[in-house]
C-alpha cells in the first residue's frame, strides 16, 4: 500500500512483499526466499492458502509480473486477485495442498529442480512423476496464449469500431 503512489503499471516489483524481504533499514533480510540467490529468475511463485487475500487492486498482480512471475500456484486464490492476475497476464493455478507441498519437497531437496506450465494442455509437469492438470475456461486460455489484455481484445474490433464511429458521426452531422 505504501508504493501505490502512481497509476502506471511499472516501478511496483520494488515493493513487492517489501516487509518481508527488507528490513526497516531497507537491507535484504537473508531468510526471506526472494532474497536467495538461488531464486533469481524464478518465473513460477509458489504460495499458500487464500492467495492475494487483501491486494484487490491490480498493482500486486503487476508488481509480481514486473517482478518475473508469469505464474503463481496456490491451493485458492482472492477472487479479485485471481482474475487480476488473469487480465495481467499472469497464470493463477490452483492445485491442492498435498501437492503443492510435494513440489515445495523437491524444490528444497534438489539442486535443479524445475516445472513446466503447459497453458495449450493445461498441465503441469516436471519431467518426473508430476503431471497435473489445472482448470483455465477457454476465454482465459485463449488471451494468455495470446497475450491480450481487455485492451489489446478490443482492438482486435478495431475496423468495426471505426466503421460504427463514422456511422454514428453521419447521425449527429445530417440529421
Amino acid at each position: 500500500k505504501k508504493f501505490l503512489l502512481h497509476v502506471g503499471r511499472t516501478g511496483f516489483s520494488q515493493g513487492l512483499f517489501y516487509d518481508w524481504r527488507y528490513d526497516q533499514n531497507g537491507d535484504a533480510k537473508s531468510d526471506f526466499v526472494l532474497n536467495d540467490p538461488k531464486y533469481d529468475g524464478a518465473t513460477i511463485l509458489i504460495g499458500g492458502d487464500n492467495f492475494g487475500c487483501g491486494s484487490s487492486r491490480e498493482h500486486a498482480p503487476w508488481a509480481l509480473l514486473e517482478y518475473g512471475f508469469k505464474v503463481i500456484i496456490a491451493p485458492s486464490f482472492a477472487d479479485i486477485f485471481y482474475n487480476n492476475c488473469l487480465k495481467t497476464g499472469i497464470l493463477p493455478v490452483v492445485l491442492s495442498e498435498p501437492k503443492i507441498n510435494e513440489i515445495i519437497d523437491k524444490i528444497n531437496h534438489r539442486e535443479k529442480y524445475t516445472l513446466e506450465i503447459d497453458i495449450s494442455k493445461k498441465s503441469i509437469t516436471d519431467g518426473e512423476e508430476l503431471n497435473e492438470n489445472f482448470e483455465l475456461d477457454n476465454f482465459r486460455q485463449y488471451c494468455l496464449l495470446n497475450g491480450f489484455d481487455d485492451i489489446d481484445l478490443t482492438l482486435i474490433n478495431e475496423p468495426d469500431i471505426a466503421q460504427y464511429e463514422i456511422s454514428r458521426s453521419n447521425v449527429f452531422t445530417n440529421p
